[in-house]
């Protein structure tokens, strides 16, 4: 995994992304021509340009790609439930509370939240077993990139990324550093820049 992670440390680092907009037209939402949501009110997870990830949407590439799929994987010596598992996780500064979200899946981590007495919006800081984590630094995106590679160890989910032919957008996301552990830019270029580099 070591050597996966530095090769694609560089591809990442030289990889171009560009963050595809969303439009509000007669007052409907648009992303790259296409809408956002059909005649009924929902959210419409895969058009001919784009793959929506939302665990909720619609069809199976929106779903099996969402941080909140239940894949396992071992990262840093910790059995993980699912990627968003870790991004619940490093909210709790307690190691052994910590240890007990990475045991979740994606929506019952995602929920979990109301169980922490620590805000880390107030510091910035976030944790990993103990140790303090600038939200804001290089090496916390270090460590998602470490996360991700680690998460592609699981053959399901590299597969899903490998085989995904279309542009990734996730217009759930929020867009603010200061509001999210991870923003809407930062998850686009992570799976957009995963699933080109498996495909070299």
């Amino acid at each position: 995994m070591n050597d996966e992670l530095i090769k694609y440390k560089e591809f990442k680092e030289n990889y171009e992304f560009k963050q595809k907009s969303i439009e509000v037209i007669d007052g409907k939402e648009y992303c790259d021509g296409y809408p956002l949501f059909d005649e009924e009110g929902k959210e419409i997870g895969e058009c001919d340009k784009w793959i929506n990830v939302g665990y909720k949407y619609s069809g199976a590439y929106p779903k099996v790609l969402s941080n909140l799929f239940p894949y396992e994987f071992e990262f840093r010596g910790k059995k993980l439930n699912s990627i968003e598992s870790f991004f619940q996780g490093i909210k709790f500064k307690n190691v052994e509370m910590q240890n007990l979200v990475f045991n979740y899946s994606g929506l019952d981590s995602n929920n979990i939240k109301v169980c922490n007495d620590y805000d880390w919006k107030i510091t910035g800081k976030l944790f990993w077993q103990g140790e303090e984590l600038d939200r804001f630094s290089k090496e916390y995106e270090n460590l998602v990139d470490e996360l991700y590679i680690s998460a592609i160890q699981n053959p399901l989910y590299r597969n899903a990324l490998k085989n995904c032919k279309k542009d990734i957008i996730h217009t759930l996301g929020v867009e603010e550093k200061e509001e999210t552990v991870f923003t809407r830019h930062e998850f686009e270029k992570q799976l957009n820049s995963l699933k080109d580099f498996l495909k070299i």
